[in-house]
């Protein structure tokens, strides 16, 4: 009887372990790329602000020992003028990430200066595409965070 309801037991551990499969859960292991800045499409700056903003391009995917270039767009509105209103803190329109890191700036030098306010006031950094086929902008349809609208007011 006693060894019955040892062989029962060994049996019903070894149903419990059998029932959970390593393959049960998939990995989330979507990769994608974007823009933001506090959880946000858009921001705004003062027009007296003398200050660098930076503006982080994240990756989201699993750890890699890839790099990842992401190539963006800088498109300026016909109310601001470069080395008047702004400076592009890098010539160059390509972001690499070496393995292990997961999000990079995009640097902005704003200079104090009125605007006017019936022009267009904005700086859009435009997120373009990437080396590896990483989806551009969250997940989804609507692709939103591919692109940051930068408005000086």
């Amino acid at each position: 009887m006693r060894q019955k309801k040892y062989i029962i037991s060994v049996l019903g551990i070894l149903l419990l372990f059998n029932s959970c499969g390593l393959d049960e859960n998939p990995v989330y292991d979507l990769k994608f790329i974007h823009i933001m800045v506090n959880e946000s499409s858009a921001v705004n700056v003062s027009q007296r602000a003398n200050t660098i903003g930076s503006y982080n391009v994240y990756l989201s995917a699993p750890a890699s020992n890839e790099t990842v270039a992401v190539t963006y767009e800088i498109i300026v509105g016909d109310g601001l003028k470069e080395g008047v209103d702004y400076k592009l803190m890098s010539n160059d329109n390509t972001l690499t990430f070496l393995p292990g890191i997961y999000d990079m700036p995009i640097r902005i030098q704003w200079m104090a200066n009125p605007v006017d306010s019936s022009k267009d006031n904005t700086i859009k950094i435009k997120l373009i595409s990437n080396d590896k086929g990483y989806t551009i902008g969250l997940p989804g349809p609507a692709k939103n965070q591919s692109e940051l609208t930068i408005t000086k007011v």
